[in-house]
């Protein structure tokens, strides 16, 4: 199974999510090669309960996914922390619900939850925790105290890390992986669709629930891929967006 554990549903944080709009995405996952995604919107987007609300009207949930025409997608958030790094959550629709609504008073700015409380909101609940983009030069993760670093399940090679800053920050973030014994899976960090396929990874099984997906990362029952054509998906995707979002 093909599956990008650092997607968006929205184009940006500020525009409403039109499930219209989200189908024509999974098609285009589909169409890239995809099998299944985790929707890690940020938890400050607009109306972000709204999403899952349209989301659970129009599709069925099996497990710990929306079933969209066979395509699977796994339901998460992406997180701020006081410290300044970005954290991706994925596991069951009422868990990231759960977790979004003690996030409500952290959704300012200059209050965002500090990185052990996070750690200890979700302490007790069936959770992939990926340490987005840790090496990105405005929301880095490697900063952080390494024993609490070392409570995640993983790290994310990144895609628009890899455009921006060269195929050497992979090296980078192997290497804080290692020091802290965590595996690295692959995420596109796709808004618009066109950088759908630019990084991905091979599950050799087909899970249907977090628990599963966590089971097979720990276990290496998985390869991470890289397109090599990664860098037109991601100019192209972010050319597009600029234009876009000046149209909003």
């Amino acid at each position: 199974m093909k599956m990008d554990f650092h997607t968006h549903a929205n184009l940006t944080k500020n525009v409403d999510f039109k499930v219209e709009e989200f189908i024509d995405k999974i098609n285009e996952a589909r169409e890239s090669g995809l099998d299944a995604i985790a929707l890690t919107e940020h938890f400050n987007t607009k109306n972000f309960k709204d999403i899952y609300k349209q989301l659970h009207a129009h599709f069925p949930y099996k497990g710990d996914y929306y079933d969209v025409d066979g395509f699977k997608v796994f339901t998460g958030i992406e997180i701020d922390i006081k410290e300044v790094g970005h954290i991706l959550l994925v596991g069951n629709r009422r868990d990231i619900l759960k977790v979004y609504d003690v996030l409500i008073p952290h959704l300012p700015d200059d209050n965002h939850i500090s990185f052990k409380k996070l750690l200890d909101v979700v302490s007790k609940l069936e959770l992939l925790k990926i340490g987005a983009h840790p090496f990105r030069s405005k929301t880095p993760l490697h900063h952080i105290d390494f024993n609490l670093l070392k409570q995640l399940d993983a790290l994310d090679l990144n895609a628009t890390d890899i455009y921006r800053q060269g195929i050497t920050v992979r090296d980078e973030v192997e290497e804080l992986a290692g020091n802290l014994d965590l595996p690295v899976i692959a995420g596109s960090d796709t808004h618009h669709h066109l950088q759908y396929g630019s990084v991905y990874n091979i599950l050799f099984e087909e899970p249907s629930t977090v628990h599963e997906i966590k089971l097979m990362i720990n276990a290496g029952s998985y390869e991470v891929k890289i397109s090599p054509c990664l860098k037109e998906k991601v100019k192209a995707a972010r050319l597009i967006k600029k234009v876009l979002k000046k149209q909003l």
